[in-house]
């Protein structure tokens, strides 16, 4: 039998629903996308058992993951291009907004197959979270924060190096 809907849902929509959609817009790059998969989220977060006091950070965990799954499967890539392509006739200087595009591509790319933990704890702290924000929503200690996004930030550097295009 299905759980009922939390009673808190519309506050805690109301009140967590900017972050979740930053955070996901900050991995996939699109506001609409970053929209879907709020919605996924809160349908989720609705359905669960996840403590008032940390419905933020678990939401923001979810909507960090929900969006890296969508950005390694892929399964909106053809709509993402149709769409770059329809608006790249009115930009005025296409080559920039070609390179801009790229290298946007190549930072997703490298961030899909950087480890989960990684990729979410430098998209986390990147969407403007604390380092004690961070800590909470993964489990982690305040300290180890800093490290853990250092590393993560490496390890996307080494990603975007050994898959640079060739000159």
């Amino acid at each position: 039998m299905p759980r009922a809907v939390r009673a808190d849902l519309e506050q805690v929509f109301r009140s967590a629903y900017p972050r979740v959609v930053a955070v996901a817009a900050r991995v996939l790059g699109s506001r609409s996308e970053a929209e879907d998969v709020a919605q996924e989220v809160f349908l989720t977060f609705g359905r669960s058992a996840v403590p008032a006091a940390e419905a933020l950070g678990w939401l923001s965990v979810a909507a960090a993951h929900t969006a890296l799954n969508h950005l390694r499967s892929g399964r909106r890539r053809a709509a993402r291009e149709a769409a770059v392509r329809d608006g790249a006739t009115s930009v005025p200087d296409v080559a920039d907004a070609v390179v801009t595009l790229d290298e946007r591509r190549r930072v997703r790319a490298a961030l899909a197959r950087l480890p989960r933990k990684q990729a979410v704890a430098l998209v986390l702290r990147h969407s403007g979270l604390s380092y004690a924000e961070v800590a909470a929503a993964l489990d982690l200690s305040p300290g180890s924060v800093g490290t853990t996004v250092r590393r993560a930030e490496i390890a996307l550097r080494e990603e975007l190096n050994r898959h640079a295009p060739s000159e």
